[in-house]
């Protein structure tokens, strides 16, 4: 199996199309067929072929309403070579955009699924064999590497958790031929990165992004293990060093079911908007690197550094006007007294933190850890689009709104 997040969104699509299709026959419609002559008699016979292909093109729209139709569109839309696919199974190409080779590239699929079946049924053997053609065509001359490595401090509800672009999240107890790596704990949850062979100096980066993207995701902080292991075709694993850094024990990300599609979305839009240079994206590095630190209190510098980069004045030394600023977008109403006078504490404890006068206490913890989340917040939305980068004017125009002036 080259692709396995595209296996299992379309054995999800072909069980819910079975049972949408099953409905539409045990409700009255009737599956089209056609007489086929037998050769090799004295008198010719007869028998009925149904023609599934076109009972299944007949509900294209219906079925494309399906829950599980987007993953499995999407997916295969993604395929090296659709076409040659349709080629194969004596469907025309589709001018236009994606949506169309889709479309017709699933119901390629459905129909090489049912293909002379006398009810829409999922079977094992049939859809196991249909992939495995779609495979050899879209994929022939083509190697494609599969990355695995574990995610500390995130648990998933679901089996696999898709991410698009043939990355996704599965736990470790699912994998066919683990590496022993992985075999060692197999109740982790693994990013799974499926990619041609010619893309794999990509994998890094798409790896990098993921582990930004769940660093802001939830306060547990996600991370990437210091171990990736890599295989080509079905070869042997082998190991690949990650410089992911270290994750402090901050207690685990529980993903329910009803989150994935957050997650999904907010993954792609900080792949696609985290910039490569500017203050933000040197404030979103110190962040980073904060998580990175063995203890709230090493971290402390790191994320007064984002701060200050983010809201600080620009031709300011220290972190003037930081702290105001920060509550003001962070905290509401009553709540911004508290958060200024929070963060101001916790920026006093570096000096002592440097010298050795600070231990990482429950206490200093959760103040360091406010201060973080409040970065992280702040991060967040921005690459979310819910804030303008423009952190300061926003800050000092809510605190002027409120009757206050930074001072």
């Amino acid at each position: 199996m080259h692709n396995r997040a595209l296996h299992d969104s379309l054995a999800s699509f072909v069980q819910e199309a079975a049972w949408q299709l099953a409905d539409e026959v045990s409700g009255g419609a009737e599956v089209p067929f056609e007489l086929v002559a037998t050769s090799g008699a004295a008198a010719p016979l007869y028998c009925y072929r149904p023609l599934n292909g076109r009972f299944i093109a007949e509900r294209s729209g219906v079925l494309a309403r399906l829950a599980s139709y987007p993953a499995a569109a999407q997916g295969i839309a993604a395929l090296p070579d659709v076409a040659a696919y349709l080629g194969t199974r004596g469907r025309r190409v589709p001018k236009g955009d994606a949506r169309g080779l889709a479309d017709a590239a699933l119901q390629a699929f459905l129909g090489a699924v049912w293909a002379d079946a006398n009810e829409f049924v999922f079977d094992g053997e049939r859809f196991e064999a249909a992939f495995a053609e779609l495979e050899d065509v879209a994929y022939a001359g083509r190697s494609l590497t599969v990355v695995l490595t574990p995610v500390e401090g995130l648990v998933i509800e679901s089996d696999e958790v898709p991410l698009g672009d043939g990355l996704a999240l599965v736990r470790a107890a699912t994998l066919s031929e683990p590496p022993a790596g992985i075999a060692e704990d197999l109740h982790a949850t693994v990013a799974v990165l499926a990619l041609e062979s010619d893309e794999l100096e990509s994998a890094g980066r798409r790896l990098r992004r993921l582990q930004t993207a769940l660093r802001l995701w939830d306060d547990a902080e996600p991370a990437l293990g210091p171990t990736a292991w890599a295989r080509t075709d079905g070869g042997a694993w082998l190991t690949v060093a990650l410089a992911s850094g270290i994750r402090r024990p901050a207690g685990d990300c529980l993903l329910a079911a009803d989150e994935e599609d957050p997650l999904r979305a907010f993954c792609a839009l900080v792949s696609r908007r985290t910039p490569r240079s500017g203050e933000l994206a040197w404030a979103l590095r110190r962040f980073e690197l904060g998580c990175e630190r063995g203890s709230a209190v090493e971290a402390l510098t790191d994320w007064l550094l984002a701060a200050r980069a983010l809201l600080g004045d620009p031709d300011a030394q220290g972190l003037e006007h930081v702290a105001e600023r920060l509550a003001a977008i962070c905290g509401e109403g009553a709540e911004r007294r508290r958060l200024q006078e929070r963060i101001e504490e916790a920026m006093s404890l570096e000096r002592a933190a440097v010298v050795g006068f600070v231990r990482p206490t429950l206490a200093v913890e959760g103040l360091v850890g406010e201060l973080g989340g409040c970065l992280r917040a702040l991060l967040r939305d921005v690459l979310c689009g819910h804030l303008e980068p423009g952190l300061r004017r926003l800050a000092d125009r809510l605190l002027t709104e409120s009757g206050r002036q930074p001072v």
